[in-house]
């Protein structure tokens, strides 16, 4: 599986926090692998599983993080699908040393592109931009 669809995967699990609590994610998990709307081979559902767990560890500095950078925003006024692209891009930009900062932004702006509102990409972007 490419990296760009891995990054996809951990986006819809993380998305799902917003839904569920993080005593529910290993259920949840169980459920996205069964689901069927994607093939991965044992090691990128490990991948997958590692890093939305890694990321959920960190959420509450992510999340402080967020609200130190975002000038007039607060993280409730965010949209849920942007709240999951931000708080992936910035563990990969603070995180995670092998990826480049701006594959992390670009990859995030992608996301919101493909599952955010108008203009998503724009404001995940100026979000992004102020961590590096």
């Amino acid at each position: 599986m490419k990296r760009s669809s891995i990054r996809e995967q951990v986006f819809k699990l993380l998305f799902r926090l917003e839904f569920n609590s993080k005593e529910e994610l290993p259920q949840q998990e169980e459920m996205f692998f069964a689901s069927g709307d994607f093939t991965a081979t044992d090691k990128d559902r490990a991948y997958i599983t590692d890093r939305v767990n890694r990321i959920v560890e960190k959420l509450p500095e992510i999340d402080r993080a967020l609200s130190e950078k975002m000038k007039g925003w607060t993280l409730e006024r965010v949209g849920r699908v942007e709240l999951a692209i931000l708080r992936l891009g910035v563990y990969e930009i603070r995180y995670d040393d092998d990826i480049p900062e701006g594959v992390a932004i670009s990859e995030a702006v992608e996301l919101a592109k493909k599952f955010g509102q108008d203009g998503s990409g724009a404001f995940v972007n100026a979000v992004l931009a102020k961590f590096v």
